[in-house]
């Protein structure tokens, strides 16, 4: 967990009604603050669907995960929908062995989203 790793959410973009959000580096005790505020600002609305993209992840700890459970208590409670995307057996496995394999939807790659999808303003990327 070197504080030299690269920790940034880039900024989210549409796809289809959801907000895709890809995060980069590691989900820890130092970045899960501000993860928890970005993530709580996009879930604060009735409906939120979101897309977190895990992809580019190297590490997550219980504090990220607190984090991802959060955002998707959130959403639920807001009658929205969260998905994740994940390709890494690693994440995986540590939901699994935590007993949140079945809490999340995990998908390998992005859902298709309709052509010409517009990226979100970079002010709505936060640097972990």
């Amino acid at each position: 967990m070197s504080e030299t790793t690269s920790r940034a959410a880039t900024p989210h973009r549409a796809v289809r009604t959801a907000r895709v959000v890809t995060l980069r580096g590691e989900i820890d005790l130092l970045t899960a603050p501000a993860l928890r505020a970005r993530l709580d600002s996009l879930t604060a609305a009735p409906g939120p669907d979101l897309v977190l993209d895990l992809r580019n992840v190297s590490f997550i700890d219980c504090s990220g995960l607190g984090v991802l459970c959060r955002a998707r208590n959130r959403v639920l409670a807001r009658q929205g929908r969260l998905l994740m995307v994940s390709e890494s057996a690693g994440f995986r496995r540590v939901l699994r062995l935590t007993g949140l394999a079945g809490v999340f939807e995990v998908l390998p790659d992005l859902p298709e989203g309709p052509t010409g999808t517009q990226p979100a303003s970079p002010a709505d990327g936060v640097t972990v």
